[in-house]
C-alpha cells in the first residue's frame, strides 16, 4: 500500500519530527562526507533507534500520530508496553518479503537496507527489548548488570554500524561493543537528573553504596562530595571503555574511519565535559564544546590518548 496525499504528509512530518534529533546526539550520526548511501542507511538505523527509544521514554511528538501509525487505539496510547508489542510486530514486516509493508514510515525506510546488507532481526530486536525492560527494570544492582543492559540498548547500533558498511569481524565487533557500552554510559552519567525524574537509576547500587550515595542524594540541586566521587568512578570506566574500543579507529580505512573516530571523540569529549562540571551533572548534562570535540577526533585519529 501506497500513501497518497495528507496521509504522506503526516508520514513525512513523522519521519522529520524523529530524524532532525541526530543534530542534538553527542556523535556524528551520518556527517556530509560519508557517501550518499551510507548516510541513508545509517539515518534509516538511526530513525528506528530514536523511535524506539521515544516510545520507551515517553517522548512521541505530540498529536499521536506515531501511535496511530502503529495500529495502536487511543485508549491504549499511553500504555509503552503495548506500544513496543506494536512497533515489535512492525518491525518483523520489515524482514516478511511476501507480508504487508511496515506501517510506520521509519521501519519501511529500513526495508532497502535489510535486503541489501542481508540484515538479520536481532540488533533491531535487542533494541525494543532495552526498552521493555526500562519499563520494567528501574534500578541496577551490580555493574555487570548495566553491562548486560548495554549489550541490548548500545551495542546493537555499533554492529549495524559495521554491518552496513561491510566491515564487520569478530575483533571490530569486540571494540565496537567496548564503545557503544562506553557512549550509553557517559549518557546515563550526562542524565542522572533526568532519569532519576523517570524513576530509573543507571548508577549500580553495589556502587552508590561503595560510595555512600543515597536515592535522595540524586534528587538536589547539586551534587555532593560522595556523588561527585561515584560519577568520577563511572567515567573512568568509560574512559576505559572508549580506550579499548578506540584501536577499532585504526582497523579501518577513508571515511569510515573519521565516522568511527567521531564516535569515540564524541564520547570522549563528553567525558571531558562531565569532568570539567567537577563530576557534577544534577543541574544538567554536561555537554562538550565543538573545539573539544574536533581536539579529542584528532587524537582518536593519530590513535594516541
Amino acid at each position: 500500500m501506497t500513501s497518497t496525499g495528507p496521509a504522506r504528509a503526516v508520514e513525512a512530518e513523522v519521519e522529520r519530527a524523529t530524524l532532525d534529533k541526530a543534530a542534538a546526539e553527542n556523535f556524528p550520526v551520518a556527517p556530509f562526507y560519508l557517501p550518499r548511501s551510507w548516510r541513508d542507511d545509517l539515518m534509516a538505523v538511526y530513525g528506528f533507534a530514536r523511535l524506539v527509544d521515544d516510545i520507551g521514554d515517553g517522548d512521541l511528538a505530540p498529536g499521536g500520530a506515531d501511535v496511530r501509525l502503529l495500529g495502536v487505539s487511543a485508549e491504549e496510547a499511553e500504555d509503552r508496553l503495548v506500544l513496543l508489542d506494536a512497533f515489535e510486530a512492525d518491525l518483523l514486516r520489515v524482514f516478511d518479503p511476501g507480508g504487508p509493508e511496515p506501517r510506520h514510515p521509519l521501519l519501511l525506510r529500513l526495508r532497502p537496507l535489510v535486503r541489501r546488507h542481508a540484515l538479520t532481526p536481532e540488533p533491531f530486536l535487542g533494541l525494543i527489548a532495552a526498552n521493555r525492560q526500562d519499563q520494567l527494570v528501574k534500578r541496577y544492582e551490580t555493574y555487570d548488570d548495566l553491562l548486560a543492559y548495554c549489550e541490548l540498548s548500545a551495542n546493537p547500533v555499533g554492529r549495524l554500524v559495521l554491518a552496513v558498511t561491510g566491515t564487520a569481524t569478530p575483533e571490530r565487533i569486540r571494540r565496537s561493543d567496548a564503545i557503544c557500552t562506553a557512549l550509553q554510559i557517559v549518557e546515563h552519567l550526562q542524565d542522572v537528573a533526568e532519569d532519576f525524574g523517570r524513576d530509573r537509576i543507571y548508577l549500580p547500587a553495589a556502587d552508590m553504596k561503595l560510595f555512600h550515595v543515597r536515592e535522595a542524594d540524586l534528587a538536589t540541586p547539586t551534587a555532593g562530595a560522595s556523588v561527585r566521587a561515584l560519577i568520577a568512578y563511572q567515567a573512568q570506566r568509560a574512559r576505559d571503555l572508549l580506550d579499548e574500543g578506540a584501536p577499532l579507529v585504526g582497523s579501518v580505512h577513508g571515511r569510515l574511519k573519521l565516522l568511527l573516530a567521531g564516535f569515540v571523540a564524541g564520547g570522549r569529549a563528553a567525558v571531558h565535559a562531565i569532568a570539567a562540571a567537577e563530576y557534577d551533572v544534577l543541574p544538567g548534562p554536561p555537554k562538550p564544546g565543538k573545539l573539544r570535540l574536533l581536539r579529542e577526533a584528532g587524537v582518536t585519529l593519530r590513535g594516541k590518548g
